[in-house]
Order: structure tokens, then sequence, then C-alpha cells
């Protein structure tokens, strides 16, 4: 197992690229599509700040300001959430290796486990909402914030909506190991495919922006 307490975050892109590409499980594709999502975030914050103060688009100052400060706000969670996901599914590795001889040790092991991977579904859960509001986010700036920036909030939206599938694929392999009367078990599907949907029309509706921006340069 890696070190625990290496914070992602302090990691140089080298070092979490070979992290990921590593025979160790975490961090994998939830860390990947939080980083994916907090990109995403700072794409945003970017075309903000290459518009906010430039007179072409003053009538946008105030919501692209809104837009810069949410997106600062999304990213930060996310790479938390990066971090978070990684040291959950490490606790889900640590509980399977928990000793499993008598009764007592079963009970415990599985009470563990079960808590375990409870955390490793809901991370990913807030992963897929977090991204969401970024997607939001690309999707609002794209007809508004500086046009020679739009292809980066075209890239915003992809990299979010990625962020957000990804997500949904790791809730959806957690869930079947959760409890059966966990509720979270029952309930995720239909949000997951909600979650899902929305980022298609959103995407769909970004890109829409961006082609159409582009096409006018």
């Amino acid at each position: 197992m890696p070190e625990t307490n290496v914070q992602l975050v302090d990691v140089t892109v080298d070092d979490f690229l070979d992290r990921l590409a590593s025979s160790d499980p975490a961090p994998g594709g939830g860390s990947a599509s939080a980083l994916a999502g907090a990109m995403a975030a700072g794409l945003v914050g970017m075309v903000a700040e290459l518009t906010v103060g430039r007179e072409q688009y003053v009538e946008h100052d105030a919501a692209v300001r809104e837009i810069g400060a949410a997106a600062a706000g999304h990213r930060q969670t996310l790479m938390t959430l990066a971090q978070d996901d990684a040291t959950a599914y490490d606790a889900v590795v640590r509980a399977r290796r928990l000793p499993r001889e008598t009764e007592a040790e079963q009970a415990a092991r599985s009470a563990v486990l079960r808590d375990s991977m409870l955390e490793a579904a809901r991370i990913p859960m807030r992963i897929a909402t977090e991204s969401l509001d970024v997607l939001q986010l690309a999707e609002r700036i794209a007809p508004i914030g500086n046009k020679n920036a739009v292809s980066d909030a075209g890239v915003a939206a992809l990299l979010a909506a990625s962020a957000l599938r990804g997500a949904v694929l790791n809730v959806r392999i957690n869930l079947p190991y959760l409890a059966p009367d966990e509720p979270m078990r029952g309930e995720a599907p239909a949000e997951l495919e909600r979650l899902e949907e929305l980022a298609g029309m959103l995407e769909a509706s970004a890109a829409a922006a961006v082609d159409a921006r582009i096409g006018d340069a």
C-alpha cells in the first residue's frame, strides 16, 4: 500500500499519474474523475478572469464574477474529494484484510467493511454532484465569457461531463456491496440516471454555444 499520509494535492502531476498507473487501486477512477472536475472548474475560472473588467463584456460582469467565485469553491472541493476517494478505497482494502478466524473477528470485519464501502459509494456521488455544478457554470459562461477563450469554456464542459460520468461509474460499482437495507442502494440508481441526463443536456447546450461563437469568429 502507498503512504496514506501523502496528500494528492501536494504531489506533482507526474507523480499523480505514476500513482494512477501503478498496480495499487488507489488513487483510481474516482480520484481521476474528481481531478478532471477540478480542472474543469479551473478553466471556468480562467475564462471568468479573462472576462471581468473588460468593456465589451460589461453587461455580464456581475454574472461572470459570480461564476468565477463559484468555480473556485468547486475546484477546492473537488481536490479534497480526490483525496477523500483515495482514502476511502484504501479503507476498503484494509477492511478486507482484517482477520476473520473467529465469529467476533468476522462480525467486526463485516461492520468495518460495511461502513467503508458506504463511504466509497458516497464520495463519488459527491464528486458527481460537484461536477454537475461545474458543468452548469461552464454552460453559463460559454455564451457570455471572453470570446477568445470560448474553446476553454468548451473544454471545461467536456471535462466536467466526463468527471460526472466517471464518478457515476464508481458509485455504480460499489452499490452491490452495500447492505441490502442501506437506503443509498435503492435510491442511488434513479439519482445517477438524473445526473447523467442533466449532464447530457448541459454538455449539448455548452457545445452549441461554443460552436456558435467559434463560427462567428
